[in-house]
């Protein structure tokens, strides 16, 4: 269902010697990971007869067991509809190779060697094992039957799936075999394990699977062996871990005599979109591989997992603060690079009291503060109209005498009644009209104050606003540097918050509760009555969407089913209202994004034409509202 799949990292309790249990042990866990519709699991390095077998791997008795316990879980696997992964130990050639088992339906699909044999320290696996790293195009006769053999073996459902298969140490070699599986497109990377247990190693190894993930732009789930391998020198812990391009989904370290499981919702289809449109993936070399078809696993209709309703802000407060102090960093540095290369030292902002003005004014007064220039050079004109309240006014003006800028009032409501008399329009007539001519009289006396004092418009607009084309074109549109260009709305109010403190604090924490709006029509007793979010919808909602469309190029079906786990405010319904109106807006508006200002880029999304996006103007989205119906 929409690319997702369940994937289950398993740590049997292990009875070392004991090899009969131990298949049975994997049998029985098998079948839990089935009954909850897991479509790939995997277990730990060497499963059945334990990593820490020693010298007995070497013992006739102990490998005819193995041959035999495998036999037996093939046979009890025959009617289970996921593909899992096994580690045993296997002759080839008069060698001994450390060998992952890939098993669907009671069949062999394929057996896959370790490439990176450590022997250092507490390991000496080069005492019993060989390298498979040059195995390729082999077979491999295995209970009486051939089975492709080589690390160029690589598995597919034919639909989003395509998994490959490493042992432990591979991960940790400085070419893991997992790039080349990648590269050939493997988007899931399973991992059989037995990496004990020491201080700080556990940090480690998570950081290793998430960076694999994103490196690699996959999914990746680890498994290692437990405490029931031999403690004569060191204890293993059972680490399982489950991640996807640079976020673990789920982990369980916790030590343990027993077994235990984890299970994630891998989104393969989000993998698939994010390389297709990555340079640098797809500039990775392709090698000859071997794809071996998995059929009929278990399909998941409802997806246990996740989504974050704000994808554009850190969830973590410490996290929310350095993100906030960068960003704001970025545009400082940003802007004094662009008014150094035009020799000007003034700043023109429109400032209204809403959010948008507010972060453009506290970060140009940065760059200023940073660069040691006068803050007087910084001039905020406040342009009040037919809708402004006092509210919002008042809370411009000190904002203003705050920071110390120069401060201008230009009441911008003689200038727009003469244009509608030049243009033969009625007062009365509260239409597109009446408000697209407040904003353009604001930008030209912005762009014209600019002129008279040799200085730079700052563009106020931001990402939210820019997605859904609301600004007037060659108005609040236009400017000559859009500071907040890459800034999302959800993530304005955090930045504006990482401000508030000191004397700044009452007034932008007035700001910040000040309801969005355009402030364009006649409000009532000073009270805002043209709120944004009841015309276009929840700014919340747009960003998701935003989000989920353009980094990941997913379907308005698929996004709207995120959206309603994401967001329990809102019913199914709400949500599919407010992305028709996200869609049609999004397409439509693109004559505005063809010649929007030069903006600085802030994050991984960005919609200039110069950057990031790239669409036609006159492009019909009616394909994307089908595929939601």
């Amino acid at each position: 269902m929409f690319g997702f799949y369940r994937v289950c990292a398993i740590s049997a309790k292990l009875e070392l010697g004991n090899l009969e249990q131990n298949a049975k042990e994997i049998v029985a866990l098998l079948k839990k990971a089935n009954e909850n519709k897991a479509a790939i699991a995997l277990f730990s390095e060497l499963t059945i007869t334990g990593y820490t077998l020693g010298d007995l791997f070497f013992n006739t008795t102990f490998y005819n067991k193995q041959l035999s316990a495998i036999e037996y879980i093939l046979k009890e696997s025959k009617n289970l509809n996921i593909v899992f992964v096994i580690g045993a130990a296997l002759k080839f050639s008069g060698r001994l190779y450390n060998c992952a088992l890939v098993i669907k339906s009671g069949k062999i699909l394929g057996v896959v060697p370790k490439s990176y044999i450590p022997n250092k320290q507490e390991f000496y696996e080069l005492r019993h094992f060989v390298s498979g790293r040059d195995i390729v195009k082999e077979k491999i006769n295995l209970l009486g039957s051939e089975v492709l053999f080589g690390v160029d073996l690589l598995f597919s459902d034919n639909k989003d799936l395509v998994f490959g298969v490493e042992i432990c140490e591979d991960l940790w070699a400085v070419t893991p075999p997992s790039n080349h599986m990648a590269s050939n497109g493997a988007n899931l990377i399973l991992n059989i394990s037995a990496s004990n247990q020491i201080i700080g190693k556990d940090a480690y190894r998570a950081e290793l699977v998430k960076t694999q993930s994103a490196r690699a732009i996959c999914a990746y789930a680890y498994a290692s062996s437990g405490l029931g391998e031999s403690g004569s020198d060191t204890i293993f812990s059972g680490d399982l871990i489950i991640a996807e391009y640079g976020q673990i989904l789920n982990r369980d370290k916790k030590l343990t005599f027993n077994s235990k499981m984890i299970f994630a919702d891998v989104d393969l289809q989000r993998v698939n979109n994010i390389r297709v449109s990555d340079t640098a993936f797809n500039q990775a070399r392709k090698k000859g591989v071997r794809v071996v078809e998995v059929k009929d696993l278990n399909q998941i209709n409802d997806i246990n997992r996740s989504f974050n309703p704000y994808p554009f802000v850190p969830k973590d407060k410490k996290k929310r603060l350095d993100r906030a102090n960068e960003i704001t960093d970025i545009q400082a540095y940003a802007l004094i690079r662009r008014m150094k290369a035009a020799n000007i030292k003034k700043a023109i902002i429109g400032i209204s009291g809403g959010l948008d003005s507010t972060l453009a004014l506290l970060s140009t007064h940065k760059a200023y503060k940073i660069a040691n220039w006068d803050f007087k050079d910084i001039v905020a004109i406040t342009m009040p109209g037919f809708g402004t309240t006092g509210r919002t006014y008042k809370n411009a003006k000190k904002l203003c005498e705050i920071l110390g800028v120069t401060f201008k009032d230009i009441d911008i409501k003689e200038i727009c009644l003469n244009e509608f008399s030049a243009i033969g329009h009625n007062k009365e007539d509260l239409s597109v009209t009446y408000e697209n001519v407040q904003a353009r009289a604001r930008t030209a006396i912005l762009m014209n104050m600019a002129n008279k004092l040799g200085g730079l418009v700052i563009g106020t607009g931001d990402l939210s606003e820019i997605a859904l084309g609301w600004s007037t074109y060659n108005g609040d549109h236009m400017s000559m540097y859009g500071l907040n260009s890459g800034i999302p709305k959800t993530l304005i109010k955090y930045l504006i918050k990482s401000y508030a403190k000191d004397e700044l604090k009452e007034v932008l924490d007035d700001i910040l509760n000040t309801p969005i709006s355009p402030e364009l029509l006649p409000n009532e007793n000073e009270q805002i009555t043209q709120v944004t979010e009841d015309l276009i919808g929840p700014y919340e909602l747009h960003d998701f969407f935003l989000y989920h469309f353009i980094k990941e190029g997913f379907s308005a079906k698929k996004i709207l089913f995120m959206a309603q786990k994401a967001f329990s405010n809102y019913d199914k319904e709400v949500i599919k209202k407010w992305l028709k109106v996200f869609i049609k807006r999004f397409f439509t508006q693109q004559f505005k994004r063809n010649c929007m200002p030069d903006g600085v880029m802030v994050g991984t999304i960005s919609l200039s034409p110069r950057a990031n996006w790239r669409m036609p103007s006159d492009i019909s989205y009616k394909s994307i509202l089908e595929d939601l119906e």
